[in-house]
């Protein structure tokens, strides 16, 4: 393993102790200087993740959306507070639902029946642009909303998604490395994600033969056109040196505005619940501070203007603007691993053999011992924040070493440093 020593504890219990993800790349930093670690095997021959591993982003290709609306917001070509059918007319019956309204969360958007579950790409179009929208409940996030957004952002900017994220943001930072279709050269460097096991209610179901570079969301699958057309909820691909350039770049107001990051941090569907708890806290296609630390996804060192997000297929990022930090790991946790369990009515967990935080493994019908990943998202704020505040805080006051990482083998990484603390 290289990069920052301090992480090595953290990748051992990952992806070694309780092996909940098969690899992982870890970053934290400020907009001029980071620490990355990465350890753990991207594909099933044991190969091994290095620094310039290409990972699915799944949910974290929201951020991307999110950004891409403020530019275009700040560039007055998007009103948030016009119908998304001013730009996106093919949402036919959504005539009342604004720009603001999806991209905050405020309203459930529903399709008549399921997107991935459709035969082909043009029937799950159908079934997108026929989407409703109605009253959200406890729990609003969705993919949803940024699929409609998407389309706001094509028809306002005059291009595909793909040309406005790299016309936007992935150009001017210097993004190289990120893509919706990985070329065939860089797919030895994916990290796998096949071979998913889910228990639902007494069925056992695997999914495999998720070829490299293919996203894992089935929805982002169907919808892609083999990479050329992001469906703007997941579908990217990238390293984490590329993945630092845009935390760093977003912290120096490269990409959007200090107004327009806390716009994006205003929590609009977060509320007391009448029977105890609270609702989703969420921001313009993230999630911000919840008021219960065990369900935010923004560490508690993070100030209340923090924008996190997760990704299916093991990923996390918290970015706050206000003390000019950011966090994040690349994963895969579905790599031959059981990443859902929901439990026949009055079992629990641990009637399939796992430990209650969710770790162990569970036998599968045909004898073989499926390794758990089905609580993995909550075990970061016990194992990777306390680490991560660490060596933010040290960052602040070492000077930086000159000993560069080079995740992309392209000499382009000044800003990326590797510091051991």
């Amino acid at each position: 393993m290289q990069g920052e020593k301090r992480y090595e504890p953290v990748i051992r219990f990952f992806t070694e102790e309780t092996k909940v993800l098969s690899c992982m790349s870890i970053a934290c930093g400020t907009k001029d200087r980071a620490c990355f670690a990465c350890g753990g095997t991207a594909d099933l021959s044991g190969r091994p993740v290095g620094e310039d591993s290409v990972f699915d982003l799944a949910s974290l290709t929201k951020l991307f959306t999110g950004l891409l609306l403020m530019r275009l917001y700040e560039q007055g070509k998007i009103d948030l507070d016009a119908p998304v059918t001013r730009y996106a007319p093919a949402f036919r019956n959504l005539p009342d639902l604004t720009v603001r309204q999806t991209a905050w969360f405020e309203r459930a958007v529903r399709t008549p029946e399921r997107v991935d579950q459709a035969s082909t790409r043009e029937e799950a179009l159908a079934r997108l642009f026929a989407a409703t929208a109605e009253e959200n409940g406890p729990r609003p996030y969705s993919d949803m909303p940024a699929m409609v957004i998407k389309y706001v952002l094509e028809g306002a900017g005059g291009a595909s998604y793909m040309d406005l994220l790299r016309r936007e943001i992935l150009v001017p930072l210097d993004m190289e490395e990120t893509f919706c279709f990985v070329p065939s050269e860089l797919r030895p460097r994916c990290v796998s994600t096949d071979r998913e096991h889910r228990i639902e209610q007494g069925r056992y179901i695997l999914r495999d033969g998720v070829a490299p570079g293919t996203p894992h969301d089935p929805k982002a699958r169907i919808l892609s056109l083999e990479g050329d057309d992001c469906p703007g909820h997941a579908g990217l691909f990238s390293t984490a040196g590329d993945m630092i350039r845009l935390c760093q770049g977003v912290l120096a107001g490269k990409v959007v505005s200090a107004a327009s990051l806390r716009m994006m941090a205003e929590n609009h569907v977060g509320r007391p619940l009448p029977g105890g708890g609270f609702s989703q806290c969420l921001g313009c296609l993230c999630y911000v501070r919840h008021p219960d630390q065990h369900f935010s996804e923004t560490p508690v060192f993070m100030s209340d203007t923090a924008l996190g997000l997760s990704g299916f297929s093991g990923n996390h990022l918290a970015l706050d603007p206000e003390r000019g930090v950011f966090e994040f790991y690349l994963g895969s946790r579905v790599l031959n691993r059981l990443s859902v369990l929901v439990p026949k009515l009055g079992e629990t967990i641990r009637d399939y053999g796992l430990n209650g935080d969710g770790t162990g493994a569970v036998l599968w019908p045909d004898g073989e011992k499926v390794l758990s990943s089905v609580q993995y998202v909550y075990l970061k704020d016990e194992h990777l924040h306390p680490v991560t505040e660490k060596l933010l805080e040290n960052l602040r006051r070492e000077p930086v070493v000159p000993h560069s990482i080079q995740p992309m083998n392209r000499g382009k990484s000044d800003e990326i440093r590797r510091i051991h603390l």
